[in-house]
């Protein structure tokens, strides 16, 4: 034998045996037991739990992975994180951390004895007790895997700017199947072996999913060697009868490939595509559990995927076949008299501080606080509201660009190549995009170095985002409006992790997940319908959580404070929603700061005698803002006698009326201080109405509200044709505001017929014009705010 792996010797290999059967007699006691925990009495009905859940399949794989590589954290002192991918193997995960110790330390009534074993074994699915699937009440856990495909991003996030940590990543050949990571696999070509650590990917190949084999299970060696090696990796592969020594070997010499490739790179400079292992691990699904049940496999089928025996209680074959599973793993062999692992199997678990579930970057021990620039050197100088025009996202860049100058080691802007789309620029005069492998001769702005990640794949950005948050760093992910509802499954999950972390007592703070919408519907008039789309946005709402917050900045100071605050935050998802054209400004940098701290605000500057309005204008956006403020000048102009207030409501999560539950919650005499007691409110909101009606819907003044949104009608067209598609421009806006005003004013319904014609005769102008001319009338093109 090499003396690579002179470690190995018959009794490692007999103390890797007695772990295995004790872990993997965890996994499956999980699943049926509430009593009799260590076989002290014949195997009973009155034993087995009455729902019967979990997933036994990927248990034994996730049980020996996880064992090899605690074998080399202790060989090489080397600290690894672990992301697991199926986290349907969560008693796997419960079975090694009670195993090594690590549960006790979270949950000291855990400590090893005979109650705790058998707690730990009951508990599982159980009311009151832990989830099926990893969950933040787990060490080591940064990632549910409840909603497969986010692992490989998730563990690539968590090694950028971690130099000195491994992060193996199980990822289930299930998993493998989805897009999000066939994707994420190119995530290698973004890890600068320099300033990053590494990832270790172990496929898991167990060859089936739930009733059908996967991709992966019917693909050879050679093919599966082919695909790889194409994606730019070294794959090693450990499959046989008998995987324990060969496992060893691939671990070590994983190691030794990762080791190598960063000295190469860090001595030498040497970044021309860095080679990362990967391990192709193909075990039995469900190995160690019952072969068959009758003549139908049981062991190496899909029938192990989840639970492999469901009836129990009522099959006595299938009972005695669970009493026989149970019984060969001999558990009274492995557990000293009180209950600790014998000594075979504890030797095996590393130093405290270097076990997996006591990573202090999983666990959140490493958190770096983020230096943010002097807002007031950016602020935009209004010196009358409305008579400025800035680029929101552009004022934005050179804000970002300084925050990057600040924290060059713990801060990454994540956007789908849409960085200078979005107005961005000026990032690129502090950073670049990250990229390792060969560039071609016209890109720009491109290197290894780069902080600007940019890959066409919101998922991958998203995992990546995730896996950088949740170990203690900040970034931001800028996207289009429209396609960030690729992503919107993956938000909802990790607002349910933030949502459970946050009654968790030993998880700190982390930085809050920042997310900004651009390139909104209302400005996607030349790409079309299929760019129109803020859905995103009723998702987040829908979610009631106290975990997200929704900002609508309607001018770059807003967007600056906003970004400010949100940078700030812990334990949050923040979403801006802010256009990247030229668009009016209206506060200062203080007014902005003001109207962040209410999230709602009366702006007495834009309407009309707003002391006693005849109607009230409400609005959220920055363009629906734009179409207020011109309704309520035009009306001002048109109908001086029609007396309009206007209101801002910034952040939408503030506007929590109703039934939906949020941090600011608006009380009743706040809302009526701000909209008054009983005007028509007419609202103009960015996205789709119905998310301002659910909100609303049980509110006393609720029947005041009258929503203007987007309402699913678009095209390649002019600006403000959006607008007027949508029945949301300043004529349909100043339109209904003559009607509500003519019920209270009878100096408006004297004018009324009159005023109403009028602007419908513009309405009837503009489609005329735009469809001879091809651009908006002079009226909305050269239109000023006095």
């Amino acid at each position: 034998m090499s003396a690579q792996y002179d470690f190995i010797n018959n009794d490692l290999l007999v103390s890797i045996s007695k772990y295995l059967r004790l872990t993997n007699y965890l996994g499956a006691a999980q699943l049926y037991l509430k009593d009799n925990f260590t076989l002290d009495q014949p195997l009973t009905e009155e034993h087995i739990k009455k729902r019967v859940l979990g997933h036994w399949g990927t248990v034994p794989g996730i049980n020996f992975a996880y064992l090899m590589l605690n074998l080399l954290i202790q060989r090489h002192k080397q600290e690894i994180m672990l992301v697991v991918g199926p986290g349907h193997g969560y008693p796997a995960l419960l079975a090694n951390l009670f195993v090594e110790g690590t549960w006790a330390e979270f949950y000291p009534e855990y400590e090893f004895g005979k109650e705790s074993f058998g707690n730990l074994i009951k508990n599982f699915s159980w009311p009151g007790g832990y989830p099926s699937h990893a969950n933040p009440e787990t060490p080591g856990v940064i990632l549910e895997g409840g909603e497969l495909g986010y692992a490989l991003a998730t563990a690539f996030g968590a090694a950028m700017d971690n130099p000195e940590l491994i992060v193996a990543c199980i990822v289930g050949d299930g998993e493998a199947e989805t897009g999000p990571t066939a994707t994420a696999w190119h995530s290698n070509k973004f890890l600068n072996p320099v300033t990053s650590g590494a990832v270790l990917p172990i496929v898991h190949i167990n060859s089936y999913k739930i009733s059908g084999p996967t991709l992966y299970g019917t693909m050879s060696d050679e093919e599966l060697t082919h695909l790889f090696k194409g994606y730019g990796y070294e794959p090693i592969i450990v499959e046989g009868h008998f995987l324990y020594e060969d496992m060893l070997k691939a671990m070590e010499d994983a190691y030794q490939m990762i080791k190598a490739t960063q000295r190469e790179a860090r001595e030498n400079g040497n970044l021309f595509k860095p080679k990362w292992p990967v391990i192709l691990m193909r075990t039995k699904k469900g190995w160690t559990g019952p072969r068959f049940l009758g003549d139908k496999m049981i062991e190496d089928s899909f029938r192990s995927h989840g639970v492999p025996l469901e009836h129990v209680l009522d099959e006595k074959q299938e009972f005695d076949t669970l009493k026989n599973w149970l019984e060969s793993y001999n558990i009274h062999e492995l557990l000293t008299d009180d209950f600790k692992p014998i000594k075979e199997i504890s030797r095996l678990i590393p130093e405290k501080e270097l076990r997996i579930g006591m990573n202090k970057h999983a666990n959140n021990m490493v958190s770096k606080p983020i230096n943010l620039p002097e807002i007031f050197n950016h602020e935009v100088k209004i010196e009358k509201p409305t008579v400025t025009s800035a680029g929101n996202m552009k004022v934005l860049g050179e804000y970002l660009s300084k925050v990057m100058e600040l924290n060059m080691d713990s801060f990454r802007v994540m956007s789908p190549d849409e960085t200078e789309s979005n107005k961005l620029h000026a990032l690129f005069e502090t950073t670049q995009r990250g990229y390792i492998w060969p560039i071609p001769e016209g890109s720009e702005n491109i290197g290894p170095y780069g902080r600007v990640m940019e890959i066409l794949s919101e998922h991958t950005l998203q995992g990546w985002m995730q896996g950088y948050v949740l170990t203690g760093r900040n970034s931001i992910f800028i996207s289009y409006e429209a396609f960030l509802m690729i992503v919107s499954s993956m938000v909802d999950q990790y607002a349910k992790f933030l949502k459970q972390a946050r009654h968790v007592e030993w998880r700190k703070p982390i930085p809050s997940m920042n997310i900004v919408l651009t390139s909104s519907s209302w400005r996607q008039d030349h790409n079309g319908f299929s760019h129109q789309n803020p859905g995103f946005i009723s998702d987040a709402l829908n979610n009631h959580s106290e975990v997200m917050n929704i900002h609508f900045p309607a001018d770059a100071n807003m967007l600056l404070a906003t970004m400010e605050e949100c940078f700030k935050s812990k334990n949050t998802i923040n979403l801006i929603i802010t256009g990247k054209r030229d668009l009016p400004q209206y506060l200062t940098m203080a007014q902005a700061k003001k109207q962040l701290s209410l999230g709602i605000d009366r702006w007495e500057w834009a309407g009309n005698n707003d002391k006693d309005p005849d109607v009230v204008f409400a609005a959220t956006g920055d363009y629906s803002t734009q179409e207020v403020l011109a309704a309520i000048q035009i009306l001002r102009d048109e109908a001086p006698e029609l007396n309009t207030r206007f209101i801002s409501v910034s952040e939408l999560t503030c506007f929590g009326i109703g039934d939906n539950r949020n941090m600011c919650r608006v009380s009743l005499p706040r809302f009526r201080e701000v909209f008054g007691l009983d005007r028509k409110i007419i609202y103009a909101y960015h996205g789709y109405p119905e998310d301002i009606k659910q909100l609303v819907f049980n509110h006393p003044d609720s029947h005041r509200f009258s929503v203007h949104g987007y309402i699913e009608q678009g095209t390649t067209t002019t600006p403000f044709d959006m607008q007027v598609q949508n029945q949301a421009s300043r004529y349909h806006l100043a339109i209904e505001a003559i009607k509500a005003a003519a019920e209270v004013n009878p100096e408006v319904r004297k004018n009324k017929e009159m005023l109403l014609k009028k602007f419908e005769t513009l309405l009837m102008k503009h489609k005329v014009y735009i469809h001879e001319h091809g651009e908006d009338m002079p009226e909305i093109l050269n239109f000023k705010f006095k």
